[in-house]
Parts: C-alpha cells; sequence; structure tokens
C-alpha cells in the first residue's frame, strides 16, 4: 500500500521514537523519481510505503 504524506520526516522520526520497526531496505531515503520513502511491514504483514513528492 503507498500512502502520500506532507511531512515525511516528522513521521518517520516519530515512528522510530516510538519503536516502530522500519523495513530493513525501506529507511527514509530521496528516490530517483522525485519521492522521499520509507517503507515498514504491517502486523499482518503487509508492506506500507510512505512517501512525498518533493519535486
Amino acid at each position: 500500500m503507498y500512502i502520500r504524506t506532507n511531512d515525511i520526516e516528522s513521521l518517520y522520526k516519530s515512528l522510530l521514537v516510538n519503536g516502530v520497526s522500519i523495513h530493513p531496505n525501506g529507511h527514509l531515503a530521496t528516490k530517483p523519481w522525485g519521492q522521499k520513502e520509507f517503507s515498514l511491514l504491517d502486523p499482518n504483514n503487509n508492506l506500507l510505503t510512505f512517501g512525498e513528492s518533493i519535486i
């Protein structure tokens, strides 16, 4: 699932502070297609990717 957000850095930091595990290959990064993204697995092992447009 892809979830768009407007303040991805604050969301990412909040999740880390609250002990939410970020996917090992999904740490916050700027992608070549103009998005800042990170991913995590929910309790049912669904991949959730959060993104914010930087263009």
